[in-house]
């Protein structure tokens, strides 16, 4: 049990939310021995709000050993919250129960501080050194007209492709506010080759998952584990709070709604997809209404930073209709689009078109996978484009312009991920005039490591370039970016890596573009 005494005390001081998180736990281990330091996969904060944010942590001193070395008993954890490094001035504290039937993740969600600051967090608990200390900013009042914010936009980190090192350059980055992760957090797939060797594209596998794919909730967990073991990883959480999204490789690649792509009876892949979105929320530091229920979790989501953006995060996955077929697909796939044909889903259609009428200076829609329209021509002469991304879906794609002009927009920029390459570019209001009027900017984020080391070789690119006069950049290599936002103008530069199959990578800046609210044009600057 809780000392009553330390309890009465901390409630007193007005700066405690005792036990956050889902209720109380009847078996509740109150001197936990554990075998090892209990942060092994340190910490991290997400979803900033004028009055606070999120604050995660698991107990995992054995991170890849079974329940991550923690007996199955709920322990209690303590946190803090400071406005300052050394923790002199508190502004919040309390305590957490981490349960094992959550892999001893815990979730606060700290409220009653100050807008727009930053603040410095940790965990404690009987008998362990203390948590990694880690920072997060929370949002300008939701009336303010904010000067200025910074945000990364990073994902695609597969384990085996290469090293975080441009995480590790991510969380030195100046004056961040957040980063928005666009998804593919772990892999789900294992290479089968040995470390060292390269596939037929010239790929290195650099370093090497656990086991084979993942299926159960005790894989999943083991993955996480494994890639947030990764310090680079760990750097940029505790730099800055993140906002989460998922795409495919954190359940299975190229999966939609209640379909995988090999065909896998529905009620059989919901067993996989429940276990996959369980483990992901135990990971990711997430509000409680992104808690699973009934197998599924409500991931899109919208935060506002004052008068100046209002982020939408979409999810891309979770309600759309199968992928379109392509020349190559022999699994199950839809051989034509309809004029219902939907990526996001009725509802989610419906929330994104009225959050849209906020009246926020921009409008910044965050989401996975490519929604401007991008062919490739092939040795033979056809054009090709991914059936996976919102090229797959035109109908989709047409209805969220549509509801962009009827608003008369002009400041909506797109974030995405995917593709593990950089692209920046225009949305066209016509498919079929691609360099005509643009509804919208947008910024496709490389990954962090996915694919390799990439290139900076220009051919490809420059057929790109050719094939699609609505894009304005294209490049191979590895990286992330950053969103420099003020009420005159969006900037976006994008950071390359030199390598990743090795450690020590190094950043550079690649390009950087700008863009104004008053048309959905860019301009390298």
């Amino acid at each position: 049990m809780i000392d009553l005494h330390r309890r009465r005390l901390l409630a007193a001081s007005g700066n405690i939310i005792l036990l956050a998180g889902l209720g109380r736990a009847h078996d509740v281990w109150a001197q936990p021995r554990l075998e090892g330091y209990p942060y092994t996969l340190g910490v991290a904060a997400g979803d900033p709000q004028p009055d606070g944010f999120v604050i995660w942590t698991r107990l995992c001193p054995k991170p890849l050993e079974e329940a991550g070395g923690m007996p199955p008993r709920a322990a209690i954890v303590r946190w803090e919250v400071a406005e300052d490094e050394r923790f002199s001035n508190l502004a919040r504290a309390g305590e957490a129960i981490a349960r094992p039937e959550l892999a001893h993740a815990v979730h606060v969600e700290v409220d009653g501080l100050k807008p727009g600051r930053r603040y410095w967090y940790r965990f404690t608990m009987a008998g362990a050194d203390a948590s990694p200390t880690g920072t997060a900013r929370t949002a300008p009042p939701a009336d303010a007209d904010s000067a200025r914010l910074r945000l990364g936009v990073a994902g695609c980190q597969n384990y085996e492709s290469g090293y975080f090192d441009a995480f590790g350059h991510l969380s030195r980055e100046d004056d961040l506010d957040a980063v928005f992760h666009y998804g593919d957090y772990i892999y789900e797939a294992t290479a089968r080759r040995p470390v060292g060797t390269a596939d037929e594209h010239g790929r290195i596998r650099a370093r090497a998952h656990l086991g084979q794919e993942l299926y159960s909730l005790d894989q999943y967990r083991r993955q996480y584990a494994l890639y947030k073991s990764d310090s680079d990883l760990q750097a940029a959480h505790a730099a800055a709070a993140f906002i989460v999204s998922f795409d495919d490789h954190e359940v299975d690649n190229n999966w939609a709604a209640d379909k995988d792509q090999d065909g896998t009876p529905a009620e059989i892949f919901a067993l996989r997809r429940t276990a996959a979105l369980q483990a992901w929320y135990e990971h990711m530091p997430v509000r409680r209404a992104q808690f699973p229920r009934n197998g599924q979790l409500q991931l899109y989501r919208r935060l506002d930073y004052g008068r100046l953006m209002r982020l939408h995060l979409l999810d891309t996955r979770s309600y759309r209709d199968d992928q379109l077929c392509s020349p190559r697909d022999k699994g199950p796939c839809r051989t034509q689009d309809r004029q219902d044909g939907t990526l996001l889903g009725t509802q989610q259609e419906a929330w994104l078109a009225r959050g849209m009428e906020g009246g926020r200076r921009w409008n910044l829609i965050a989401q996975q996978v490519m929604m401007m329209p991008m062919a490739r021509t092939g040795p033979d002469g056809r054009r090709t484009s991914s059936t996976d991304t919102w090229n797959g879906y035109p109908a989709a794609r047409r209805r969220l312009i549509e509801a962009i002009e009827a608003r008369g927009l002009t400041n909506v920029v797109i974030a995405s991920g995917d593709a593990h390459h950089h692209y920046a570019g225009v949305v066209p209001a016509r498919d079929e005039e691609p360099d005509g009027r643009a509804a919208a900017t947008e910024f496709l984020a490389t990954s962090i490591s996915s694919e390799g080391d990439g290139t900076a070789d220009m051919t490809l690119s420059a057929q790109l370039l050719r094939d699609n006069p609505n894009l304005k950049l294209h490049n191979q290599q590895r990286g992330y970016q950053l969103f420099d936002v003020t009420p005159a103008e969006w900037r976006t530069t994008l950071k390359v890596m030199d390598k990743v199959t090795t450690p020590g990578g190094q950043i550079s800046t690649l390009k950087s573009f700008v863009v104004e609210p008053h048309q959905a044009l860019m301009h390298e600057v």
